[in-house]
């Protein structure tokens, strides 16, 4: 392994910040593109949709780092 080529580790490290830069790129796509517009038109509604994907985007994040969902006592979107 020379100097230049990354240790297994790093590389592992550097896939998942990519895999995290891409889920953030497609909430913040989504926002843009469903959110904004509805907001205008009915802000609440389209808050509780945003807040509905966000809970999505946090399981998935959850899931992938291996970690437990919270507890079920928190407030639902």
């Amino acid at each position: 392994m020379s100097m230049d080529e990354p240790r297994p580790w790093e590389q592992q490290l550097r896939e998942a910040a990519a895999r995290a830069e891409e889920e953030v790129r497609r909430v913040v796509n989504y926002i843009n593109d469903e959110v904004v517009p509805e907001v205008r038109k009915n802000g609440s509604v389209a808050l509780r949709a945003a807040a509905v994907e966000l809970h999505k985007l946090a399981q998935r994040m959850d899931e992938s780092a291996g970690q437990a969902p919270p507890p079920k006592d928190q407030p639902k979107p």
